[in-house]
């Protein structure tokens, strides 16, 4: 196939329309226009007009990770990496990722999977009602942590228009695993490799940003959720969606060195280059309420077994299990 390569240099306009204005991932400085559609193009570039450093899109990705930032986040991704292949995540077959989140076709996570349907079904019929009442039927979506883009892809079936970022960009479990979802898509989304700290978007031009299994990644919360805010628009929403949450600090503190510890003996790696958070607690949650979000808390129902997973650690004197809540966070419209 012949590769298309667009350069593509603008002014700083304000965005509107189908249009998705980008940041350079160096100086922040605005580098133009993309539209919030996928183009179909693998291969283009936009050049920053301030300190002239290059974007690329290559294998259908934008890649706006700064030199700085490859250089900061190269020991974990490796590890990562490494630890998820080793897993057996993903597939070399297009059913699977079209079968997300319902059904895992490899039966290596099935478990996890289950949980993330039921996570989704409920965003779908209890909480996606009412972005759509915010928002509006086809509201943008910042897909933040979106690994191989099941839950853009879901969206966009819905008829939203998603934006799946992550620093994970392979195609077994990355960014371009998901072109498998491109052929079923009356229009594809665009991904970005990009750090959740650093979005490579100009301001307010989101309603809702997701947090897909993702949010418990980041290095500083407040940071985080402070950046989501930069890129929503005034009355946005943000989404938490299964990160590990404990009634006590104490259990994710055990959480986080039991699995450490499980990592370095299978893997030869604690995979701990980074401090991520690792899990949240109703504290945390408070503490970013001050950054002007309304948290409401929302929990799906995950079966038997799960519902008794605490008395059951109790019994056992075991420390206590991790809850997956949905968070939904509310901004002020002005």
């Amino acid at each position: 196939m012949t590769t298309a390569v667009a350069n593509l240099t603008s002014h700083k306009l304000v965005p509107s329309g189908n249009e998705l204005w980008l940041r350079c991932s160096g100086c922040s400085a605005s580098i133009g226009p993309i539209s919030d559609r996928d183009d179909g193009l693998p291969s283009a570039r936009i050049e920053c007009h301030c300190c002239g450093m290059v974007t690329n899109k290559t294998t259908g990705v934008w890649r706006m990770l700064s030199p700085r930032e490859h250089a900061q986040f190269a020991k974990f991704m490796r590890d990562y990496e490494e630890i998820r292949f080793a897993e057996g995540r993903g597939s070399k077959h297009p059913a699977f990722y079209l079968a997300l989140p319902f059904a895992d076709l490899t039966s290596n996570f099935t478990d996890q999977w289950r949980i993330r349907g039921r996570s989704y079904r409920f965003l779908e019929r209890h909480l996606l009602p009412q972005l759509h009442e915010r928002h509006g039927d086809s509201f943008r979506a910042l897909d933040i942590g979106a690994g191989n883009g099941w839950l853009s892809y879901r969206l966009a079936l819905a008829g939203h228009r998603p934006v799946a970022v992550d620093l994970c960009s392979n195609a077994l479990d990355g960014l371009e695993a998901a072109s498998h979802y491109a052929s079923v898509l009356p229009e594809f989304f665009p991904r970005v490799e990009a750090q959740m700290n650093h979005l490579p978007f100009e301001d307010g031009q989101f309603d809702v940003a997701i947090y897909n299994a993702s949010f418990h990644y980041s290095t500083n919360y407040e940071r985080t959720v402070s950046e989501a805010l930069r890129c929503l628009r005034p009355g946005g929403t943000i989404l938490i969606v299964d990160s590990p949450t404990y009634e006590h600090a104490r259990s994710g503190e055990a959480m986080r060195l039991e699995r450490r510890e499980a990592f370095e003996a299978k893997f030869g790696t604690r995979s701990d280059s980074l401090p991520t958070g690792d899990f949240l607690t109703s504290g945390m949650m408070e503490n970013l309420s001050g950054l002007g979000v309304r948290w409401k808390r929302h929990l799906a129902w995950y079966g038997t077994r799960w519902w008794l997973r605490p008395w059951i650690a109790r019994l056992k004197h075991r420390r206590m299990p991790s809850q997956f809540y949905l968070y939904e966070g509310r901004t002020e419209s002005t």
